[in-house]
């Protein structure tokens, strides 16, 4: 045994786009309305290029959740929507595991669920997918009961502007999430496994099974065998998975205009820049930086998943000020942009899960890291122990749908030590 050391919109917009089969030149033809057609305005290949029609798409769809004057008759989250519209704009929260294709319909929320459903098309067309999920246990419905939702979210750093494939053996998830969605659809909870823990890695690719850090089942086995061991460790079924390159979370604070984070400790990087305690506000660039942060960090790699922590909350936040989700030009930026950073398991419909999530607020979602014990060298390096029991109860919490009160009795530091 190792020596652990310790740590201290409807009808109308129908009529306007039928449908056809969109050009073989976009990545996943699929069937989605075509740009329109007006005369002195070439239409050449406008299907790769949405800004031609995506934005009357948007602008015609968010007129429509003001008045409401489009619906879908027999549906009971029409009428949800329609007395949500009557109330007033509510605060919107764009989880990233759903920000790509997603963010749409969580904002057309108040209005035509079609108009939703057609815009939200449009982006899936631009997400990879990939059988992320192959083997592993999935959740399944109970009858009427609405269940809690689980998803698994896995980060590489390949640093080029191109979502990462499920099966990129020989990359290693710098990040690794699980985040859950209460049954009730009012919090989100998203707990970050370190991806130096030493866990049992099954047996898959050129690997045969054993001990090793967490992080090396991608390389060895590819998206897949990371999610078995995910799966392994915890013994949470999932709904979905979604693998998101951090190069295009460094380019969507480019794509929001920068971000704010506040942190109550100093983050020095190798460059020699140097973040103080307190609020900085952060460029693309910066903020890339940033997340990559461990040696100069409190904590290490713990410290590292705080300052990821803190630029997601960051983009999250702008994305709700100012124009970015009312000015059509400028989500359909966003959306583009963050769609591409992603790969998605087959099975994930990302539409239902943007219907799912729209009514959580962003700070109704709560931060956390998987209890461990301390570091330890192994085989396989400087490794981190979890703290088996800790895990078996924070898994079960996630299981029972009970993380407020885990996160009550297990407050989570500010600072991260290691």
């Amino acid at each position: 045994m190792p020596e652990i050391r310790h740590s201290a919109t409807g009808t109308a917009l129908a009529r306007k786009h039928p449908a056809t089969p969109w050009s073989t030149c976009c990545r996943t033809p699929v069937r989605r309305p075509p740009p329109p057609r007006s005369s002195g305005r070439p239409v050449t290949n406008t299907a790769c290029r949405p800004q031609a029609w995506t934005a009357d798409l948007l602008e015609l769809a968010t007129a429509t959740s003001k008045d409401d004057t489009l619906s879908l008759d027999d549906s009971d989250e029409t009428a949800a929507a329609k007395t949500r519209s009557a109330s007033g704009p509510r605060r919107r929260w764009y989880h990233w595991l759903a920000i790509g294709v997603a963010a749409s319909a969580l904002i057309l929320g108040g209005g035509s669920l079609l108009a939703a459903k057609l815009a939200s098309d449009h982006y899936e067309g631009m997400v990879a997918r990939e059988d992320i999920l192959q083997g592993v246990p999935t959740a399944s419905k109970q009858g009427s009961r609405r269940e809690p939702l689980n998803f698994l979210i896995l980060g590489t750093d390949s640093r080029v502007d191109q979502p990462a494939p499920a099966d990129a053996r020989g990359s290693r998830s710098d990040t690794i999430m699980i985040a859950h969605v209460s049954g009730d659809r009012k919090n989100a909870f998203v707990v970050s496994i370190p991806r130096d823990s030493y866990v049992d890695v099954p047996a898959g690719g050129n690997w045969k099974g054993g001990k090793n850090k967490i992080n090396a089942a991608m390389s060895f086995g590819g998206a897949n065998l990371a999610a078995k061991t995910v799966y392994q460790l915890t013994k949470i079924p999932l709904n979905g998975a979604v693998i998101v390159n951090l190069n295009g979370v460094q380019e969507l604070v480019r794509t929001v205009g920068g971000v704010r984070v506040c942190i109550p400790y100093t983050v020095h990087s190798g460059s020699g820049r140097t973040w103080n305690e307190g609020c900085h506000d952060l460029d693309a660039v910066e903020a890339g930086e940033f997340v990559r942060q461990r040696k100069g960090t409190p904590g290490g790699d713990l410290g590292r998943i705080k300052n990821q922590q803190h630029v997601i909350l960051g983009v999250l936040t702008k994305m709700n000020q100012g124009s970015m989700l009312t000015d059509p030009a400028k989500l359909n930026t966003l959306l583009t942009t963050a769609a591409r950073s992603l790969t998605v398991d087959d099975g994930l419909d990302l539409t239902d899960l943007a219907l799912e999530l729209r009514n959580i607020d962003v700070n109704d979602i709560k931060f956390a890291t998987t209890p461990i014990l301390g570091t330890m060298r192994t085989d396989a390096g400087s490794s981190v122990a979890l703290d088996p029991g800790g895990v078996d109860e924070l898994a079960a919490a996630i299981r029972a749908d009970r993380t407020d009160e885990w996160l009550a009795a297990h407050p989570q530091p500010e600072v991260a030590t290691l």
